[in-house]
């Protein structure tokens, strides 16, 4: 089995390269010799140092898949792939709604009218619970919940596009089996660096997370989400390749992140409810200036996002998350605090490496 993945090189691609890795050990294990079955290729804009574990041993296209012209490179590094695991993604720069959707739309739909034309057998993309339409708390969504977006966040609304576009391509290759997983935060502790850039920028402090106690944290009642750990979804993603299975997954570990618990990790002594609005506000105020790189769609989406019901991965794939929500936030709060990265990585590289 042949299995490429695009944007190999990120938080998830990573992790996935990993796990794949493993999967060939494994193979050979069993069969007692290095000529294993399963090879794997990335797309990727930068390759990366292929030097270094996990990006050695990896046939590596560079290829920047929303370009124009990208379709007859996608088509032909995509030829002879058993599978392609999609992941390549941009949140940043979120000023520019346009490059992004030319990566996470554009891109989705070159990759997919590639795969198509090379006759790939099995699709796998990476969704988002920020796929899914608004809902309250306090009931857990499963996947037939609708994924129609949050309309106020640029992520939500690309994933949302995305799905359509999936489910575009279902009807026109029946003979295609699609799978989408729509994980929640997905978190590591070489994460840390991208997500502190990604998200905060050099005028946040990023040092003291979780090092200091605070006083007190103002989060908004609102804000219940789940989190899960890289390794964990990469998991999740070579399930559901090995057994070649089809449609969406929910994918996050337990227990769902309160704000009483998020504020516990942060080391506050207290949590007060900030109005949602409120720090709408602030963030969006913040943003405008420039003074970190949330804006305020982020938070639109955190407020609004479902609790995923994830029962069906457990029963279909026989898929469990091995680290807790708590394991996974503790991870990247780590990472951020010591600007752990991946120096093979473009996408990972350590804070203080431009």
């Amino acid at each position: 089995m042949r299995i490429m993945v695009t944007g190999a090189t990120g938080n998830v691609g990573t992790a996935v390269l990993s796990r794949l890795h493993q999967a060939v050990r494994d193979q050979e294990q069993v069969s007692g010799s290095e000529d294993g079955t399963l090879s794997i290729a990335g797309i990727a804009r930068t390759v990366p140092d292929t030097s270094l574990e996990p990006y050695d041993g990896v046939d590596w296209h560079a290829i920047d898949i929303g370009s124009e012209d990208s379709v007859d490179a996608l088509t032909a590094a995509l030829t002879g792939v058993d599978a392609v695991v999609h992941l390549a993604w941009a949140i940043q720069p979120n000023r520019d709604e346009g490059f992004m959707h030319r990566t996470n739309v554009t891109g989705t739909a070159n990759v997919l009218r590639a795969a198509a034309a090379a006759g790939v057998q099995h699709v796998v993309c990476a969704s988002s619970v920020g796929a899914y339409s608004p809902s309250a708390k306090h009931t857990r969504r499963d996947e037939s919940w609708p994924a129609g977006g949050i309309d106020s966040s640029h992520y939500s609304r690309h994933k949302a596009e995305q799905e359509a576009l999936l489910d575009a391509f279902e009807q026109d290759h029946p003979h295609i089996p699609v799978a989408r997983l729509r994980p929640g935060l997905i978190f590591q502790e070489q994460a840390g660096s991208e997500i502190g850039r990604y998200f905060l920028g050099p005028l946040v402090p990023k040092i003291v997370l979780g090092a200091v106690p605070l006083p007190l944290v103002p989060i908004p009642d609102a804000f219940v989400f789940q989190a899960v750990h890289a390794e964990d979804v990469a998991d999740a993603y070579w399930r559901v390749v090995a057994q070649r299975a089809s449609g969406a997954f929910n994918i996050a570990a337990e227990p769902e992140l309160t704000p009483a618990r998020v504020a516990d990790l942060l080391g506050a002594r207290r949590v007060i409810s900030m109005p949602v609005r409120v720090l709408r506000w602030i963030v969006g105020g913040s943003w405008g200036l420039g003074l970190q790189r949330t804006d305020p769609g982020w938070i639109d989406m955190a407020a609004q996002c479902p609790v995923m019901d994830t029962s069906r991965a457990r029963a279909d794939l026989g898929w469990e998350a091995r680290r807790t929500s708590r394991d996974a936030m503790t991870a990247v709060i780590a990472g951020l605090r010591s600007g752990e990265g991946h120096t093979g990585s473009p996408k990972l590289y350590p804070r203080g490496r431009g």
